[in-house]
Protein backbone atom coordinates (compact mmCIF):
# COMPACT_ATOMS: atom_id res chain seq x y z
CA UNK A 1 0.00 0.00 0.00
CA UNK A 2 1.57 3.18 -0.83
CA UNK A 3 1.56 6.28 1.79
CA UNK A 4 1.19 8.63 -1.48
CA UNK A 5 2.04 12.30 -0.18
CA UNK A 6 0.01 13.77 -2.93
CA UNK A 7 -3.29 12.44 -0.90
CA UNK A 8 -1.47 13.44 2.22
CA UNK A 9 -1.47 17.18 1.16
CA UNK A 10 -5.04 16.93 1.30
CA UNK A 11 -6.03 14.75 4.19
CA UNK A 12 -4.47 12.12 6.80
CA UNK A 13 -4.43 8.71 5.26
CA UNK A 14 -5.72 6.02 8.35
CA UNK A 15 -4.91 2.55 7.28
CA UNK A 16 -6.07 -1.04 8.57
CA UNK A 17 -5.13 -3.78 6.83
CA UNK A 18 -4.33 -7.20 7.18
CA UNK A 19 -1.51 -9.24 4.98
CA UNK A 20 -1.42 -13.35 4.48
CA UNK A 21 2.24 -15.54 4.93
CA UNK A 22 4.18 -14.86 1.36
CA UNK A 23 2.25 -11.09 1.02
CA UNK A 24 5.12 -9.28 2.62
CA UNK A 25 8.89 -10.56 1.48
CA UNK A 26 11.24 -11.74 4.85
CA UNK A 27 13.10 -13.73 2.78
CA UNK A 28 15.80 -12.39 2.71
CA UNK A 29 16.13 -11.94 6.99
CA UNK A 30 15.89 -15.45 7.24
CA UNK A 31 12.65 -14.98 8.56
CA UNK A 32 8.79 -16.48 7.61
CA UNK A 33 5.33 -14.91 8.45
CA UNK A 34 3.40 -18.14 10.19
CA UNK A 35 0.05 -16.17 10.27
CA UNK A 36 -1.76 -13.06 9.35
CA UNK A 37 -0.07 -9.61 9.99
CA UNK A 38 -2.59 -6.98 10.92
CA UNK A 39 -1.65 -3.27 10.87
CA UNK A 40 -3.62 -0.12 11.59
CA UNK A 41 -3.07 3.46 12.16
CA UNK A 42 -2.28 6.60 10.49
CA UNK A 43 -0.15 8.56 7.77
CA UNK A 44 -0.11 12.68 7.84
CA UNK A 45 2.32 15.51 6.54
CA UNK A 46 3.42 17.25 9.41
CA UNK A 47 2.12 21.07 8.75
CA UNK A 48 4.95 23.36 7.98
CA UNK A 49 7.89 21.18 8.75
CA UNK A 50 9.38 20.69 4.94
CA UNK A 51 7.38 17.70 3.91
CA UNK A 52 8.09 15.66 7.24
CA UNK A 53 5.87 12.75 7.39
CA UNK A 54 4.77 10.98 10.16
CA UNK A 55 3.38 7.64 10.11
CA UNK A 56 1.99 5.78 13.54
CA UNK A 57 -0.06 2.46 14.88
CA UNK A 58 0.43 -0.64 16.01
CA UNK A 59 1.61 -4.35 14.16
CA UNK A 60 0.96 -7.66 15.23
CA UNK A 61 1.81 -11.52 13.59
CA UNK A 62 4.19 -14.60 14.34
CA UNK A 63 6.94 -14.91 12.71
CA UNK A 64 8.81 -18.30 12.45
CA UNK A 65 12.75 -18.65 11.77
CA UNK A 66 15.34 -21.28 12.68
CA UNK A 67 16.00 -22.16 16.09
CA UNK A 68 20.16 -20.33 16.44
CA UNK A 69 20.81 -23.28 19.17
CA UNK A 70 19.03 -26.79 17.50
CA UNK A 71 18.20 -25.36 14.17
CA UNK A 72 14.57 -26.59 15.09
CA UNK A 73 11.71 -23.95 14.33
CA UNK A 74 11.36 -21.35 16.46
CA UNK A 75 8.00 -19.00 16.51
CA UNK A 76 7.79 -15.42 17.58
CA UNK A 77 4.03 -13.71 17.73
CA UNK A 78 5.03 -9.95 17.67
CA UNK A 79 3.04 -7.02 18.77
CA UNK A 80 4.28 -3.49 18.39
CA UNK A 81 3.51 0.44 18.00
CA UNK A 82 5.47 2.50 16.18
CA UNK A 83 5.80 6.38 15.53
CA UNK A 84 8.10 7.02 12.92
CA UNK A 85 8.70 10.51 11.10
CA UNK A 86 10.49 10.16 7.71
CA UNK A 87 11.75 13.65 5.25
CA UNK A 88 12.40 13.88 1.85
CA UNK A 89 15.47 13.02 0.37
CA UNK A 90 16.93 16.08 -1.18
CA UNK A 91 18.28 16.03 -4.91
CA UNK A 92 20.19 18.77 -4.49
CA UNK A 93 21.43 18.00 -1.33
CA UNK A 94 24.58 15.67 -2.91
CA UNK A 95 25.26 16.60 -6.56
CA UNK A 96 28.54 15.40 -6.96
CA UNK A 97 26.92 11.72 -6.42
CA UNK A 98 28.70 10.38 -3.44
CA UNK A 99 26.90 8.52 -1.05
CA UNK A 100 28.15 10.41 2.30
CA UNK A 101 25.26 12.90 3.24
CA UNK A 102 26.05 15.19 6.43
CA UNK A 103 23.09 14.58 8.40
CA UNK A 104 22.36 16.68 11.91
CA UNK A 105 21.51 15.10 15.54
CA UNK A 106 17.82 15.34 14.74
CA UNK A 107 17.84 13.47 11.63
CA UNK A 108 19.68 10.75 12.85
CA UNK A 109 16.02 9.55 14.75
CA UNK A 110 14.78 10.30 11.03
CA UNK A 111 13.82 7.70 7.92
CA UNK A 112 14.33 9.04 3.91
CA UNK A 113 11.86 8.88 1.74
CA UNK A 114 11.59 9.44 -2.26
CA UNK A 115 8.51 10.52 -4.00
CA UNK A 116 5.74 9.63 -4.66
CA UNK A 117 5.93 8.12 -1.11
CA UNK A 118 6.34 5.40 1.13
CA UNK A 119 5.45 1.92 1.15
CA UNK A 120 3.34 0.75 4.00
CA UNK A 121 4.73 -3.03 3.27
CA UNK A 122 8.24 -1.93 3.55
CA UNK A 123 7.89 0.04 7.04
CA UNK A 124 5.52 -2.73 8.57
CA UNK A 125 8.89 -5.28 7.61
CA UNK A 126 11.35 -3.03 9.25
CA UNK A 127 9.39 -2.49 12.46
CA UNK A 128 8.84 -6.20 12.94
CA UNK A 129 12.28 -7.36 12.48
CA UNK A 130 13.33 -4.98 14.57
CA UNK A 131 11.11 -6.63 17.19
CA UNK A 132 12.68 -10.01 16.79
CA UNK A 133 15.42 -10.96 19.75
CA UNK A 134 19.01 -10.83 18.88
CA UNK A 135 19.38 -14.81 19.65
CA UNK A 136 16.71 -16.65 18.42
CA UNK A 137 15.74 -19.35 20.19
CA UNK A 138 12.77 -22.01 20.05
CA UNK A 139 12.65 -22.16 23.77
CA UNK A 140 14.95 -21.19 27.10
CA UNK A 141 15.32 -24.86 27.96
CA UNK A 142 16.75 -26.00 24.00
CA UNK A 143 19.57 -28.14 24.40
CA UNK A 144 21.20 -27.49 20.89
CA UNK A 145 23.00 -29.42 18.76
CA UNK A 146 25.96 -31.31 20.12
CA UNK A 147 29.20 -30.38 18.45
CA UNK A 148 30.53 -33.89 18.74
CA UNK A 149 27.76 -35.86 16.34
CA UNK A 150 25.77 -33.20 15.30
CA UNK A 151 22.20 -35.05 17.14
CA UNK A 152 19.65 -32.63 18.32
CA UNK A 153 20.21 -32.99 22.31
CA UNK A 154 16.37 -31.90 22.91
CA UNK A 155 15.30 -35.23 21.08
CA UNK A 156 18.14 -37.57 21.95
CA UNK A 157 20.51 -37.96 24.29
CA UNK A 158 24.17 -38.83 22.17
CA UNK A 159 26.86 -39.92 24.81
CA UNK A 160 28.95 -37.97 23.05
CA UNK A 161 32.31 -37.10 25.61
CA UNK A 162 31.93 -33.75 26.30
CA UNK A 163 32.63 -31.68 30.04
CA UNK A 164 30.60 -28.44 30.50
CA UNK A 165 29.55 -28.27 26.55
CA UNK A 166 33.71 -28.48 25.65
CA UNK A 167 34.70 -31.31 23.61
CA UNK A 168 37.68 -33.47 25.00
CA UNK A 169 40.30 -33.61 22.07
CA UNK A 170 43.47 -35.60 23.11
CA UNK A 171 45.50 -33.58 21.11
CA UNK A 172 45.32 -30.82 23.75
CA UNK A 173 45.51 -33.04 26.70
CA UNK A 174 48.95 -31.75 27.01
CA UNK A 175 48.34 -28.46 27.79
CA UNK A 176 45.78 -29.04 30.84
CA UNK A 177 48.80 -29.10 32.89
CA UNK A 178 50.79 -26.07 32.02
CA UNK A 179 50.61 -23.04 34.43
CA UNK A 180 51.04 -19.82 33.42
CA UNK A 181 52.90 -17.20 35.44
Amino acid sequence: MLLSIKEMEVRKIAFAETWQPGEIDFSDSGVRQAGPLRAAGMAELLPHSGEEVRVHGKVETTLETECDRCLGRALFPLAASFDLFYKLVDPDANPEGTAEIEIDEGEAEMGFYQLPGLELEDILREQLLLQLPMQRICSETCKGICPVCGADRNETVCGCDTIRGQILDERWKALKDLKVQ
